[in-house]
């Protein structure tokens, strides 16, 4: 159980972020809505409980009901958080990206191992009066990302494991000189919320992996359409029908808690360089579910 969760909320196993497409997730036996408050702010929706392959989750749409919310809107810190909050020990995030890599083809599953990050935005639980500084060389939970990729694999499906996601700020596409650039420093597929994610996971101590469902080629093909909202949409059809396929098997698959094996859950473990006397206790508690087991 998370340190000093709420014991008001529902204890959930694994939860889900769906993205562009992927509003809701299929076969799951939903018990109920949970609309959780956290001390970072709103979340981007009412968390969906459920059972899913007799697994509790919870799905979370990180651009809310209808797709209102734009990827510098997210409030990432309170999704992530609001996760924590739940107990949640692992995080399967779904988003859309484009490839620059003429092997990884549109409909295609990436399962990015590393990242670009060129946002500007709030990434961190960190800061007012307590620092800290997490490793992230590996951003992802390596076994979460080898059982994605077993599954992918065992349904038959175009699936990619390993690769470097470079997420820009968005909300506009980028310009063809801009995806030219990238291509040269070896970066596989474009997005524009996974990074994110993944740091405040990392920070929180939950395992993370990113199912990204490639929908096009950018802008730099020379001979394939340029990325735009109706070719992003039609690829995603069938993207999403394979992303429920491995979720749902995924889920089937796992352990009801994490082996482990993998570092995620021991990820703050010396990371706080202040002085426990000299974080202000109103930092202590608003991150209690974080650092609790570590700041006295």
């Amino acid at each position: 159980m998370t340190e000093g969760r709420s014991e008001k909320l529902p204890l959930v196993e694994i939860g889900i972020l769906g993205g562009t497409g992927l509003h809701k997730i299929d076969d799951i036996e939903v018990i109920e809505e949970v609309d959780v408050k956290t001390p970072f702010g709103k979340i981007s929706g009412p968390f969906i409980i459920g059972v899913l392959e007799g697994k509790k989750i919870a799905f979370l749409s990180r651009h809310g009901k209808g797709h209102r919310i734009l990827p510098s809107e997210i409030n990432y810190r309170a999704n992530i958080y609001g996760f924590k909050m739940l107990g949640i020990e692992r995080v399967i995030s779904i988003n859309s990206v484009g490839s620059l890599k003429e092997e990884i083809k549109p409909r295609d599953i990436v399962l990015s191992n590393q990242f670009f990050d060129r946002t500007r935005r709030k990434n961190s639980f960190f800061g007012e009066g307590i620092a800290a500084h997490i490793s992230f060389a590996q951003p992802v939970c390596p076994e979460l990302t080898k059982v994605l990729f077993d599954v992918g694999r065992e349904l038959n499906l175009r699936i990619h494991r390993g690769g470097t996601y470079i997420c820009i700020e968005g909300p506009a596409f980028s310009t063809k000189a801009e995806s030219q650039i990238y291509r040269s420093w070896d970066c596989d597929v474009i997005g524009m919320t996974s990074a994110t994610e993944a740091r405040l996971c990392r920070e929180a101590e939950i395992c993370y992996a990113t199912l990204s469902l490639v929908t096009d080629y950018d802008v730099w093909h020379e001979v394939e359409e340029p990325v735009s909202v109706e070719i992003i949409l039609k690829n995603l059809k069938q993207n999403i029908h394979n992303a429920s396929a491995i979720i749902k098997r995924t889920i089937a698959t796992l352990q009801a808690h994490r082996s482990g094996e993998c570092e995620c859950a021991q990820a703050m473990k010396n990371c706080i360089v202040t002085r426990s006397d000299l974080i202000p206790q109103e930092i202590k508690e608003k991150l209690r579910l974080i650092i609790g087991k570590y700041v006295l």
